[in-house]
């Protein structure tokens, strides 16, 4: 196809966002994606503290050792004064005999008094605690955690899944606004030449003046399209630039379509099988399944091992009489608590029936999205493959207007209209190829082939030169 300097110009007033732009094929796109998205670097680091968490979980099995100091001051000193205890406190030194009765009065009060403690105490200990028998709530502690990780894990995938569709809708956008662009800058070179000769016509005086204004009118119409088509692809570049974290991108992979469509039973079986929304929701299930034996558990006895070895204590004779370690077995049996347990049973429950059910609903869904997904790739398919006979035809149809017209037996209006009729249908097929490539995406990422969709996406440069190998052949 030859150019004008009109078409040229159309193709350079693109220049600021393709002349210095990075070229990247879709399959680097999406590399550099998975490693510049601040959306999927949050969902990892989610990942990151739910496994951390998990790991913590791990500990509840293993003993507790604290260190202890305290200060203490008390009112007075704690002290014995022998003179309360029987029999001296019940004895009546007038009944006692002249010789015993004043050898006691003759002993000091403080001699009777033993001082246990001092008015302030220090001490430091070590104390240890050991859970062995917990009625299960550890264990279902831990499976709580491990299934949080696969939460998160799964949540992640999701998010991989959305991105792809969105950088599919933005790369490929690129290309289709670009072409639209460039078609509708042809459109204004071929109509600002068709301008030209109808200007030249009507000074000749072979075409009315009014066939003259409409070739100028769809003229300027067509001016009004291209500028229009150009913001369009300078915001698809600028979006799909912002995304890749680039100044600028060029796209080079090209729209494509396959010879024959993907099977959808294999679709569906994949999807049911590893979706990541249903792993999800197994894992929710595990979560509820898990904290429903947390709650039994509050029914059961705590047994553990206790100890205690005392590091500093004053020189008071309470603390001489003091063991300086202690080990022991404990155990804690519940018998009537405020925190709601059979209430917080029948919650857990409930958490895990709706698991269920939301599992059952988005299953249903998700056929149901690949059922539409699958139906509008095979109507996109059918669209372009029956827009190649109309394009035909308009291509045609131009070629005789153009040449009926420079003969005098056509008017500017029929030129016009069979103008337009080529770019209409031209940007229709071009819009069908764009919906193809969508549905096609989708159906990859319900079904988690996001590799096979990679493998599809060839550059502009390979998928002509596949092109004319399929011709030669």
């Amino acid at each position: 196809m030859k150019f004008s300097h009109i078409a040229l110009l159309s193709l350079a007033a693109l220049g600021p966002f393709t002349a210095v732009a990075k070229e990247m094929g879709f399959s680097q796109a999406w590399q550099q994606l998975l490693t510049v998205s601040d959306k999927l670097q949050a969902g990892a680091q989610e990942v990151n503290r739910a496994e951390a968490e998990h790991e913590a979980g791990k500990d509840l099995y293993l003993p507790s050792i604290s260190l202890n100091g305290s200060y203490t001051r008390l009112e007075k000193p704690i002290e014995l004064d022998l003179n309360d205890l029987n029999p001296l406190a019940s004895m009546d030194p007038s009944t006692l005999p002249p010789s015993i009765g004043g050898a006691l009065a003759g002993i000091p009060s403080s001699m009777f008094v033993t001082q246990f403690t001092e008015q302030d105490i220090f001490r430091s200990s070590l104390q240890a605690m050991w859970p062995i028998y917990t009625g299960g709530k550890i264990t279902a502690a831990q499976g709580i955690h491990a299934a949080h990780v696969i939460e998160k894990e799964q949540q992640l995938q999701l998010s991989t899944r959305d991105l792809f569709i969105q950088l599919v809708d933005r790369y490929y956008g690129v290309a289709v606004t670009q072409s639209l662009a460039q078609t509708r800058g042809e459109l204004v070179s071929s109509l600002e030449e068709h301008a030209s000769h109808a200007q030249k016509l009507e000074e000749q005086g072979q075409i009315a003046k009014v066939e003259r204004l409409n070739a100028q009118v769809a003229l300027e119409n067509a001016k009004v399209n291209f500028a229009s088509a150009k913001r369009q692809a300078e915001m698809a570049v600028i979006a799909l630039s912002r995304m890749l974290h680039e100044r600028e991108v060029d796209t080079t992979s090209a729209l494509f379509m396959l010879a024959d469509a993907p099977s959808l039973p294999h679709l569906s079986q994949l999807t049911l099988l590893q979706h990541p929304a249903l792993k999800l929701l197994e894992a929710k299930e595990e979560q509820a399944s898990g904290l429903i034996d947390l709650e039994k558990g509050k029914y059961h006895p705590t047994v553990f091992l206790y100890g205690n070895y005392t590091l500093y204590e004053d020189d008071s004779l309470f603390s001489k009489m003091e063991p300086d370690w202690m080990l022991g077995v404990g155990v804690k049996v519940p018998l009537l608590s405020r925190d709601g347990r059979s209430g917080k049973v029948q919650a857990a429950k409930s958490a895990l029936l709706q698991a269920r059910y939301t599992k059952a609903q988005t299953q249903q869904d998700l056929s149901l999205l690949l059922d539409q997904s699958y139906r509008q790739l095979l109507q996109a398919q059918e669209e372009v493959l029956s827009l190649e006979t109309s394009l035909s035809l308009a291509q045609e149809n131009k070629r005789l207007r153009d040449l009926a017209f420079r003969q005098g037996l056509s008017t500017s209006i029929e030129k016009v209209d069979a103008e337009l009729k080529l770019t209409g249908v031209e940007t229709q097929q071009l819009g069908a190829k764009y919906r193809y490539i969508q549905a096609y995406a989708r159906l990859m990422a319900i079904s988690g082939q996001l590799e096979e969709f990679l493998g599809r996406s060839v550059s502009k440069y390979t998928g002509v030169a596949m092109q004319e190998s399929n011709n030669a052949g």
